[in-house]
């Protein structure tokens, strides 16, 4: 036995070419893969040899041992070993991928594809979680009815793959109208930047799925597909959905501002028939005018005028003091038509002189 020859194990299967010797007993084999392994000299048999490359007695022996040993093989239980180096390499070259360029930053996105494009308004569809980056994922694709979620996929996505959460026909489309996603970036056997976890809820439009024109060409399937931000360059998309009861509390709350910013009486006065005294200038009634043309002044103004007038309308004897300024008496004017033709029944007259000057019309209710 030399460098150069082809040897079989006796012992297990296995065999390759020989490297070199470590002592008198012990020879190095490197096996298909570029491993040299140390074996015994005993347990190994020639079966090539470099002087005259034909097999020898002891390689035809070699070959009828490992013949009857292969048909015994599929009765005894595979060799731990095997199995553990199928499960690994493809783990390690996962691992040790390149990586993109531009791709530490976050881009994912929730992708709907039709399964048949032709047939879109009756088609199933297919969702899919599409990880632009360098990082893994791990991730929960989550749905909603009324308060209560339910989990549809989770898992782990590598880097810059796209994963198939579901299929859905259309008749389970609404139950899709509210989705959200969750997300926990990372890096396997690398350093990288901490990305804070994300979690998104999205509004899907469903009256899209039955637009043919809705689904476009993406960089990331064949297919045309209807695509929705979860992260766009490390930015979590914004949540679009509102609930009704959300909406309900929005209402109050803008009633509520309404009511507050209604003009207030400045002073009263003399009981139950004092008088109410309310100033019209647009500096007592906002705080920014800014972009509002003067028509726009004018008609606010009014319509605070109006409030006032509806709200003592029924009360009897009431006296108002509507104090307008002098100026060019365009809102003087207007607050003169306004009674003419809105409240013909209430009395009005230039307010005390000596407390307002020529600025103030005095109206009595009727």
């Amino acid at each position: 036995m030399k460098i150069g020859d082809k040897v079989r194990f006796l012992s297990e299967v296995g065999g390759g070419v020989v490297t070199g010797f470590q002592g008198k007993d012990v020879v190095l084999v490197q096996d298909a893969n570029g491993f040299d392994i140390p074996m015994s000299v005993r347990e190994c048999v020639v079966v090539e040899t470099d002087d005259y490359n034909i097999p020898t007695q002891a390689a035809k022996a070699a070959a009828k041992e490992q013949k009857r040993r292969a048909e015994e093989q599929p009765a005894r239980p595979a060799a731990p070993e095997h199995v553990t180096h199928t499960v690994e390499k493809p783990q390690i070259s996962v691992y040790r991928q390149p990586e993109m360029k531009g791709g530490d930053v976050l881009n994912v996105f929730l992708a709907f594809v039709p399964v048949d494009i032709k047939a879109v308004t009756t088609t199933p569809f297919e969702t899919y979680l599409v990880n632009d980056s360098n990082y893994y994922l791990y991730y929960t694709y989550l749905s909603a009815e009324g308060k209560a979620w339910t989990a549809r996929s989770h898992g782990l996505i590598e880097p810059n793959t796209k994963l198939l959460l579901e299929e859905f026909e259309k008749a389970a489309l609404n139950d899709r109208e509210r989705v959200a996603v969750q997300l926990v970036a990372f890096k396997d056997n690398r350093s990288f930047a901490l990305k804070p976890a994300v979690g998104v809820e999205l509004r899907i439009d469903t009256v899209k799925f039955y637009k043919l024109h809705t689904f476009q060409q993406t960089d990331f399937f064949e297919e045309p597909a209807l695509l929705y931000d979860v992260v766009r360059n490390d930015t979590p998309a914004k949540q679009v959905y509102v609930s009704a009861e959300e909406l309900q509390d929005a209402l109050i709350q803008k009633k509520q501002a309404d009511v507050v910013t209604r003009p207030q009486t400045v002073a009263k006065r003399g009981g139950g028939n004092g008088i109410i005294e309310v100033d019209l200038h647009i500096g007592e009634l906002l705080d920014d005018i800014r972009g509002m043309s003067n028509g726009e002044i004018l008609n606010y103004q009014l319509d605070k005028f109006r409030e006032v007038m509806e709200q003592y309308k029924n009360k009897r004897e009431q006296r108002i003091v509507f104090i307008h300024g002098k100026g060019d008496g365009v809102l003087r004017k207007a607050v003169l038509d306004e009674l003419k033709r809105k409240y013909p029944n209430c009395r009005h007259q230039d307010a005390s002189f000596q407390e307002y000057g020529f600025g103030a019309t005095m109206v009595t209710i009727k």
